[in-house]
């Protein structure tokens, strides 16, 4: 191993009734897709929908109601959604079958939690029925979803932000203004530590509980014999319906290296991804060991790890920092107390809600979805667009197809395909399942 590796890896360790419907039926959205592009007062207090609330999506439907009032809850676990709906108030109409919630005129805005494989077809279908939309990362499932979703939103006009909240954190916008105001000369190397993903199985299959509409669960992908290891949580250590790590933290690390370096409307020309994969029948099959290296046309390199203490190293000709969710550290981030960051060179978006600015003492998804309420009063454009996050999860998605196939492939920015190589330019997009495919 190179002695420069070596160096980089020893700094990185320092109560309603459930509106049913079948999604296989054909279905046309009443909502009016004009009144989302209608400027709002400052004092409005909108009317949130939101679709997906195990665990995370509870999460951000909480700090959403901060700027409104939850009129609807959408999931396929009656369990899951009689939970949130005692959570705010107890008020919402249930629905399981999300397309009833955004056929609602009276619903503004919407939050969508779901697994990983739903976010396309929900995102689509809010957008087009007159919503705007906070979307939790990583964005799509595969890299093909991503540009008709993009073209969905411009066409729609709708307010899009994507839960990447580390744009909204003090400590990684603080290294964004750091390099690119020149703090560490030219940026050579990025490296994202995203964490192992977990080992497991094999699982034993078992009745779909009575609660669960479980083919409405697997929605696009396979349909299979429910074990509860593949549902709610632990639904993103399986292929089937997520990226695993790479997707996952990678949307968060990735998305901050590319904001970093400026490329965060372009991508790399070579992905050189390894891993080392489990062969356990019905068990968790993401990486158990994975590492990506993504170049770009003039050399900066973005490694991807999964191993070391959590966070971004970033390097450069005059230095180098690591920035996570505690500090930013290294000699340019000592160097501030003597030398601070100048006011008129880059500034990282700017947030106006007075109450959730970035490092006010609220949490980073906090401030995150103030900028979305913000930018759906004044319709402009969010923190975490969706170009800038389908480029992200391209990212991550092309480095688990090269971990996939085990070699190298080269790739084209503009066309978004893999060059002279068939075989990566098939697993862009995946097989769905009849009745479930994504909208066109």
């Amino acid at each position: 191993m190179p002695s420069t590796r070596q160096s980089r890896r020893a700094f990185l360790r320092t109560g309603s009734v459930l509106a049913f419907g079948s999604m296989a039926v054909p279905y046309v959205f009443t909502a009016d897709a004009q009144e989302a592009d209608k400027p709002r007062s400052k004092n409005d207090r909108f009317r949130i929908g939101a679709i997906g609330m195990h665990n995370r999506g509870t999460y951000i439907t909480r700090c959403a109601a901060e700027f409104g009032d939850v009129v609807a809850i959408a999931d396929v676990d009656r369990e899951v959604a009689e939970k949130a709906k005692a959570t705010f108030g107890g008020k919402a109409d249930l629905y399981e079958d999300y397309r009833k919630l955004l056929d609602r005129k009276d619903v503004d805005v919407v939050m969508i939690g779901s697994p990983d494989h739903w976010h396309t077809a929900m995102a689509i279908n809010a957008c087009r029925a007159g919503k705007d939309v906070f979307c939790e990362k990583p964005l799509t499932l595969t890299v093909a979803e991503g540009r008709p979703l993009v073209k969905v939103v411009e066409e729609t006009k709708a307010v899009f932000q994507v839960g990447t909240w580390r744009r909204s954190e003090e400590h990684f916008r603080l290294a964004c203004e750091m390099v690119r105001q020149g703090r560490l000369g030219k940026v050579e190397r990025i490296t994202c530590i995203l964490g192992p993903n977990p080992q497991g199985g094999p699982f034993e299959t078992r009745p779909v509980p009575a609660h669960l509409n479980w083919d409405m669960w697997l929605g696009q992908s396979p349909l299979v014999d429910y074990c509860p290891e593949r549902c709610h949580k632990t639904f993103r250590w399986w292929v089937e319906y997520s990226g695993g790590q790479t997707t996952d933290w990678g949307a968060h690390h990735i998305d901050i290296a590319q904001w970093v370096a400026d490329r965060d409307r372009t991508g790399p020309v070579k992905i050189d991804g390894k891993a080392t994969f489990p062969n356990v029948e019905n068990g968790y099959n993401q990486p158990i060991k994975f590492e990506a290296r993504l170049t770009y046309d003039d050399g900066l390199e973005i490694v991807v790890l999964d191993e070391g203490r959590s966070g971004i190293l970033v390097e450069g000709s005059k230095g180098r920092i690591f920035v996570n969710h505690a500090a930013v550290s290294g000699a340019p981030a000592e160097q501030l107390a003597d030398s601070p960051l100048p006011p008129d060179q880059y500034r990282a978006y700017p947030h106006d809600n007075p109450a959730h600015p970035p490092g006010s003492g609220n949490t980073a998804t906090q401030a995150h979805m103030a900028n979305f309420f913000d930018c759906v009063k004044s319709r402009n454009i969010p923190i975490s667009d969706v170009e800038s996050q389908h480029r992200t999860v391209t990212m991550c998605h092309l480095a688990n197809i090269s971990m996939r196939l085990g070699r190298p492939i080269q790739w084209d920015a503009t066309k978004e395909q893999c060059i002279g190589d068939d075989q990566a330019n098939a697993m862009l997009s995946r097989p769905q399942r009849a009745g479930y495919e994504n909208p066109a």
